[in-house]
């Protein structure tokens, strides 16, 4: 009887065994052209490991100058493979996207055409990156659209709904709020949305708690902004609406707004926060580059995240100087070609 039960459990281990057997395929040795492996061998079994590397000229399709490879099931954990030293591999850009190839590399002088994702977009217009000799250049970058909103406001009593957080939205897009247990949304139902309108979130909901007393917890209330007084002065910045519950602001040239840029009245008749306009430009004494062969002198305004360019001596020569952080970096003088190849040598 014991022989028996042992016979039955073998033969229900033995199919899953012998699939196991079956699945578990030796690898053939890689095709490898412009390179060498080792161990060199006809066969691999299972979970073996080579490691690889390229002849002068040429250079792996993964970073590094060697790598490793493992044979899984009758296939390598990827394919070895040496390319051209003047090709490029696969490139990463925040917050955009390209269509990649297959092949995971790009042939010398091949051109991307690169997307941004929503609420994003391309800084100065710029889709392109071109491979040259082995690394990409003129690398597009996707920067945060001045028409998306941030995080939304953090209502006390109330949590976003049908939503994950993210730290960017595109413009027109619409938040729902939904009022914690024993709160509701004062003059509505359980939910109230806000929308993202040119860079700015509309006024969110106000949660009250449900007891008779009809307290605002921690909510203070507001009234029209003509009984506050005279509206606040931002310096470097202008009035451009006047609401019956609110003021808006922008900045002036040259200038970058910190803070909301709606003011509201409180019922204590005080103003809530205001704004700041911030410098965001760059005061450039084009004497002082004189030296370099700039034929222009004199003093320019830079705004933040701009580029611009000046002639030099030299016939169809130009230096670029860019605001970045309040601070100047600029070219040597460069046709354009060398310009839009980043060729120029750049400087703080």
């Amino acid at each position: 009887m014991r022989m028996r039960y042992l016979v039955f459990l073998l033969l229900i281990g033995l199919p899953g065994a012998l699939y196991a057997q079956r699945a578990a395929q030796p690898c053939s040795a890689p095709s490898l052209d412009g390179g060498y492996f080792v161990p060199e061998q006809e066969s691999y079994s299972h979970e073996s490991e080579i490691s690889y590397t390229c002849d002068s000229g040429r250079k792996l399709v993964v970073e590094g100058w060697w790598a490793t490879s493992t044979c899984q099931n009758g296939a390598w954990s990827h394919e070895p493979q040496c390319i051209d030293e003047k090709a490029c591999l696969s490139l990463e850009i925040p917050n955009g996207k390209y269509n990649k190839r297959r092949t995971g590399w790009y042939r010398d002088r091949s051109t991307i055409r690169v997307t941004c994702e929503e609420g994003y977009e391309l800084k100065n217009l710029h889709a392109t990156a071109i491979c040259l000799n082995g690394a990409w250049s003129s690398v597009p970058v996707c920067e945060i659209s001045i028409n998306s909103c941030g995080v939304p406001p953090k209502i006390p009593h109330a949590v976003i709904i049908g939503q994950r957080y993210q730290k960017v939205f595109p413009a027109d897009s619409e938040l729902q709020y939904e009022c914690q247990v024993g709160y509701t949304v004062e003059n509505a139902g359980s939910k109230k949305s806000i929308i993202c309108i040119a860079g700015n979130w509309t006024e969110g909901p106000t949660c009250r708690s449900s007891t008779t007393s009809g307290f605002i917890d921690s909510i203070p209330t507001f009234i029209p902004v003509d009984q506050c007084g005279v509206a606040p002065v931002i310096q470097n910045g202008i009035l451009v609406q006047e609401h019956r519950m609110h003021l808006k602001y922008q900045c002036n040239a040259f200038y970058t707004l910190e803070g909301p840029d709606t003011v509201t009245c409180y019922s204590d008749q005080t103003w809530s926060e205001l704004p700041q306009c911030k410098e965001a430009f760059c005061v450039l004494d084009l004497s002082l580059y004189s030296v370099n062969g700039l034929q222009e002198t004199g003093k320019q305004f830079v705004r933040e995240g701009e580029t611009k360019e000046f002639a030099c001596n030299l016939r169809l020569y130009t230096s670029r100087f860019t605001c970045t952080d309040r601070r100047i970096t600029y070219t040597n003088c460069c046709n354009s070609r060398d310009h839009h190849y980043g060729y120029c040598l750049k400087w703080n």
